[in-house]
C-alpha cells in the first residue's frame, strides 16, 4: 500500500539522518514479510506518493546495512523489497517467488535485475518466467537468503545486522 511504501521511504530516510542507528532491519507483522502489491491498485488512476521502484533503490543505496527478516512469504514486491536489502535472514517455513506472471505482469521495480545478480541467470529466469515460490532451504542454497533460522527471525536479523 502507499502507507507502507510511505513508512519505509520515512523510516529508511530517518535511520541514514540519525548516526546512532548504524544498521536498519525490515521485516512485516503478523508473521509475514510481505505478499506484495495489492493488484486492484493497478488499474486505478494515476497514484501520487512513493512507488516501490525508488524505495527499493533507496534501500540498495543506504550507506547503513539493511538486513530483510523474511518471515511466512516475500512474493512479487515484498521480494523485491528483500532483494534491495544487503543481506536477507529467513525462517524456515518461509516462501518466496515473483508470482507476478501468472497473471501476464513482470516484476516492475527491478526484481528482474537483482534476482540474477544473486541466485544467477538460469535459476532466476526459472523464478521470473514460472512464478513459481521457492522455500527458504531452496533459498539459502540459490545464494537468495545469507541465513535461515526455526527461531524469531526479527531477533536474528538484528544479531546479523550488529554482526555487520
Amino acid at each position: 500500500s502507499l502507507a507502507v511504501l510511505q513508512a519505509l521511504e520515512d523510516g529508511l530516510k530517518k535511520a541514514a539522518a540519525d548516526p546512532s542507528v548504524k544498521a536498519v532491519m525490515i521485516c512485516g507483522e503478523n508473521g509475514k514479510f510481505s505478499a506484495g502489491a495489492d493488484i486492484r491498485g493497478f488499474s486505478s488512476p494515476k497514484r501520487h506518493g512513493a512507488a516501490l521502484g525508488p524505495i527499493v533503490s533507496l534501500i540498495e543505496s543506504s550507506e547503513k546495512p539493511v538486513v530483510a527478516a523474511i518471515e511466512g512469504v516475500a512474493l512479487g514486491g515484498g521480494l523485491e523489497v528483500a532483494l534491495g536489502c544487503h543481506y536477507r535472514v529467513a525462517h524456515v517455513k518461509a516462501r518466496m517467488g515473483l508470482p507476478e506472471v501468472t497473471i501476464g505482469l513482470l516484476p516492475g521495480a527491478e526484481g528482474t535485475q537483482r534476482l540474477p545478480r544473486l541466485i544467477g541467470v538460469p535459476a532466476a529466469l526459472d523464478m521470473i518466467t514460472t512464478g513459481k515460490h521457492i522455500p527458504a532451504t531452496e533459498a539459502l542454497k540459490l545464494g537468495l537468503v545469507d541465513e535461515i533460522v526455526e527461531e524469531n527471525t526479527t531477533e536474528a536479523a538484528i544479531r546479523l545486522a550488529n554482526k555487520v
